[in-house]
């Protein structure tokens, strides 16, 4: 790793004599310049950041130790050796003070100062490697933390209080906009009937190909996995104020979005060897827009029935009746079969028969094709909930291979409804649909004071039945777990809000500051202020006074 330095003395000879004596090049040590006083090189500094510089201590204009003084308290981190005749001994130690590294009595023994150089130089080059590492794991930490966000507005869980960071006046969600991709499996049948391994193999790579299509034209973007077969892809756009310039200048990119497409398209082709369709919503989104927008797409998409399609929103506003009434139905059952609504699925079936003998009527071809798609959709949706076993799917996968008209195709969507029925009854009071009623309801109320008894009585079971329940599938209690989805609460909105720690801490369950912060503390071994200054450096010294106060 290559460092800067610079030389600063008034004596001409000294500087020649530092620059051809000292193998600088060998020891992996670029000279930035040089300045005949501290003031020259105090500006010299600032523009060209050495990491190391090596400065007499008596110049004209600016000596070396106002030098140092000036440097440390613009912020400069790196590090100094002075340079100072025997009669300024002590002059040059009180250098030591404003955090001089080390010091050299002139005449100078310059075997000696190359070894001060080198030994200073490899710990520069030891805090520089540590200080990238840490930036990698607080930007893999953000990521994660920003990724998990994004998903949850898409999908529109409720976990995340984002109606409440509106009312609060954080706007900051609402001024950052998002093109949006969605890519879709073409080949998705194919794929969902390969064992876990092979079907995780395959989301892996092609979620890496989409993280890598679009980098060498954007520096940044999201690739979130929202169900099998099926990814989102977020482009932020550079937030340029009140004036929207970039979403009036981003109106007119539909040639830009398609030339995205296809390099999405020809990325997974080349490298996986399967085909995409892509569906593309034409204009910016804000984070609130983002989850409608998303199931615009995804209709869209599906119902266009055709492999490796682009397809623009817009171009999707004329479907036919037919289409939007199978969309419909297949959101009904969907529905009816998560929540365990016999009746719902009932009035949904009554529903589809109609719709059946009305396209029949017109295009039994399309109703075939809707039917199948009907299918696939379900498959998909049921098998994301878990409510269909690898025998049910593979029973209901054969059936689908076998149906080739409407009446076998409505049998086949019966035939998995029925499949989907005996998983729900067979699970309704398992531990395992137990705990995922808790984890849901923990979700949507972490905000809360939340309580074994309120979740027992949830449940319709004890408090100790819960609690060991829990302890059993969790690994940990409940008040842990909590803890644990609180703490990962308030470090996404510490990481990308500008909300105080106070109210962060509201957000994630706290009514009081102080055991927020003592609370934090101790799950991160840090104050939330000092989570937040790692990341975003700059924040404003009120808090860290408070949390002092509360004995952190």
């Amino acid at each position: 790793m290559k460092i800067k330095a610079m030389l600063v003395d008034d004596e001409i000879n000294i500087v020649r004599n530092l620059e051809k004596i000292i193998p600088w090049e060998a020891m992996n040590i670029e000279l930035i310049g040089t300045a005949a006083n501290g003031a020259k090189a105090l500006d010299l500094a600032r523009e060209g950041k050495p990491d190391l510089i090596l400065s007499d201590i008596r110049m004209p204009v600016m000596d070396g130790i106002e030098l140092l003084r000036q440097l440390r308290e613009s912020g400069y981190e790196g590090e100094m050796i002075m340079l100072t005749g025997f009669q300024e001994f002590d002059y040059a130690r009180s250098a030591v003070k404003y955090g001089a590294r080390d010091y050299i009595l002139k005449p100078i023994d310059y075997e000696e100062l190359q070894l001060v150089i080198e030994r200073t130089a490899a710990g520069i080059r030891e805090i520089k490697v540590n200080e990238l590492k840490e930036t990698a794991r607080w930007r893999e930490l953000s990521e994660l933390a920003y990724e998990k966000i994004l998903l949850d507005l898409l999908m529109d869980y409720t976990s995340f209080p984002l109606h409440r960071l509106r009312e609060e006046g954080d706007r900051s969600w609402l001024d950052q906009r998002y093109w949006m991709l969605l890519v879709d499996l073409d080949d998705y049948s194919q794929i969902a009937r390969q064992d876990e391994r092979e079907r995780k193999l395959v989301h892996f790579a092609v979620r890496n190909v989409l993280q890598d299509a679009l980098s060498p034209e954007l520096a940044e973007y999201a690739v979130l996995l929202t169900r099998e077969g099926e990814w989102c892809v977020l482009i932020p756009l550079p937030v340029t104020g009140p004036s929207g310039a970039a979403m009036a200048a981003g109106a007119a990119s539909s040639e830009r979005l398609r030339t995205w497409s296809e390099q999405v398209q020809q990325a997974v082709e080349r490298y996986v060897k399967l085909s995409v369709s892509v569906g593309v919503y034409p204009s910016p989104l804000a984070a609130e827009e983002l989850a409608d927008a998303y199931r615009k797409v995804q209709r869209g998409l599906q119902l266009s029935l055709e492999n490796r399609h682009i397809l623009i929103h817009e171009q999707t506003a004329g479907t036919d009746a037919t289409g939007s009434s199978f969309w419909g139905l297949a959101d009904g059952l969907a529905t009816g079969l998560t929540q365990g609504d016999s009746a719902k699925i009932e009035q949904t079936l009554e529903e589809l028969g109609r719709s059946i003998k009305e396209a029949g009527g017109h295009n039994s071809m399309r109703a075939e094709q809707m039917l199948h798609f009907l299918c696939l959709h379900l498959l998909r949706e049921m098998r994301s909930v878990g409510l269909l076993g690898s025998s049910q799917e593979q029973t209901v996968w054969a059936k689908l291979e076998d149906s080739l008209n409407v009446k076998e195709l409505v049998e086949c969507v019966h035939l998995l409804i029925r499949e989907c029925q005996q998983v729900s009854t067979g699970r309704r009071k398992s531990p395992e649909l137990l705990m995922a009623s808790a984890r849901d309801y923990i979700q949507k109320h972490v905000a809360r004071d939340l309580g074994v008894e309120e979740l027992a009585q949830h449940l319709g079971i004890s408090n100790s039945y819960f609690s060991l329940l829990f302890k059993q599938h969790h690994q940990e209690t409940f008040l842990e777990y909590l803890t644990r989805e609180r703490m990962e609460l308030a470090k996404s909105l510490l990481l990308h809000s500008d909300k105080s720690v106070t109210q962060i801490g509201k957000l994630a369950g706290y009514a009081e500051r102080r055991y927020f912060t003592k609370v934090f503390h101790k799950y991160e071994g840090m104050t939330p202020t000092e989570f937040r200054e790692r990341a975003k450096p700059g924040v404003a010294e009120l808090e860290t006074e408070e949390e002092a106060a509360d004995g952190v």
